[in-house]
């Protein structure tokens, strides 16, 4: 029962990741939406709250294997 308790709650612990880069990238196409020209400078910030909001989910996948 060890094993599934840690799936279980890396489980959880991915809803939160998930939410954060649904919100991060309807953020961006409503601003590319309003304003087509700011392209250039909202995709790179788009990306790279997708890498950190990604890395928390990575972190939790290793964290549910070493515990």
């Amino acid at each position: 029962m060890d094993g599934s308790l840690n799936m279980l709650g890396y489980g959880l612990a991915t809803v939160g990741p998930g939410l954060a880069i649904g919100l991060i990238f309807a953020a961006y196409i409503n601003g590319v939406a309003r304003q087509p020209e700011a392209q250039g400078r909202l995709q790179p910030i788009a990306i790279l709250g997708f890498a950190l909001a990604e890395a928390l989910a990575i972190i939790g996948i290793a964290l549910a294997f070493v515990i």
